[in-house]
């Protein structure tokens, strides 16, 4: 406690209680978010490409959006036409993570999914065997694991160092980097979120004018986060849609 205020531990703000079950099987208030992220998502998609309308119109100009957003500026980009394929696995993933991000800004709810670990972890794996998978079927294995961790060009002394630091990348660095990126930064604007929301409660029980700046600063914060949750959304996707382009395409 700090002059007056106190803050509530970190266990509080992102462990909920258990609903029902026990262990790993045990179901809470962000398994049940996580959840409803998954159905919204698809039903987004569901109505928005039911109809097919020619001039779009409400939850059709979202969907196709969207899908013209993924193919356009991720999918083209890092991809090619080749990848068009991958479409769909790419804006089911972005459109997840997205949902499962904006949940921390909801009111009575202010929980993002992806400040618990488990669920950035489980997408880091699932893109980590897509992608290898990819590269062995388009590539075989060998010439697959070859071109992943032997670059062109690179001397014979340095070539046990290199493919050592390759190896480790493919299989350790880049399904760690994508889950602790996207759980870091959920959960540090989630704690950002709590501290200033809590600092203005114990200034508002205290001075009403005290409470205006960090008040002020709270509605700054809770816009910015809205620029978070879509931003690393795509940050996901893209680094899912490199990865599996750079597994299609080896280079030479």
């Amino acid at each position: 406690m700090i002059l007056g205020l106190e803050f509530p531990p970190i266990s509080h703000v992102v462990e909920w209680p258990t609903l029902f079950g026990s262990g790993p099987f045990a179901v809470n208030k962000v398994v049940i978010l996580m959840w409803l992220s998954a159905l919204i998502s698809f039903l987004v998609m569901y109505l928005g490409g039911r109809k097919q309308e020619l001039v779009p119109t409400g939850i059709q100009t979202v969907a196709e959006s969207t899908v013209g957003f993924i193919e356009d500026n991720i999918v083209m980009e890092t991809m090619g036409t080749d990848g068009l394929k991958f479409t769909p696995f790419l804006l089911t993933l972005f459109t997840f993570v997205l949902t499962t991000n904006i949940w921390g800004l909801m009111p009575s709810v202010q929980m993002p999914v992806n400040a618990r670990i488990a669920l950035p972890a489980f997408l880091a794996i699932l893109v980590w065997g897509i992608y290898h998978v990819t590269g062995i079927a388009s590539q075989g294995p060998i010439n697959y694991f070859k071109s992943a961790t032997i670059p062109p060009g690179v001397p014979k002394a340095i070539l046990p160092l290199v493919f050592f630091i390759e190896l480790l990348q493919i299989l350790i660095v880049r399904p760690l980097s994508m889950a602790v990126r996207l759980f870091a930064n959920l959960i540090a604007g989630h704690l950002l979120l709590v501290t200033f929301a809590v600092l203005c409660q114990a200034l508002w029980e205290a001075t009403y004018l005290g409470a205006v700046l960090p008040f002020a600063l709270l509605v700054f914060l809770s816009g910015f986060e809205i620029l978070v949750a879509f931003l690393q959304a795509y940050i996901f996707t893209i680094l899912a849609a490199v990865y599996i382009g750079g597994a299609m395409h080896p280079e030479h």
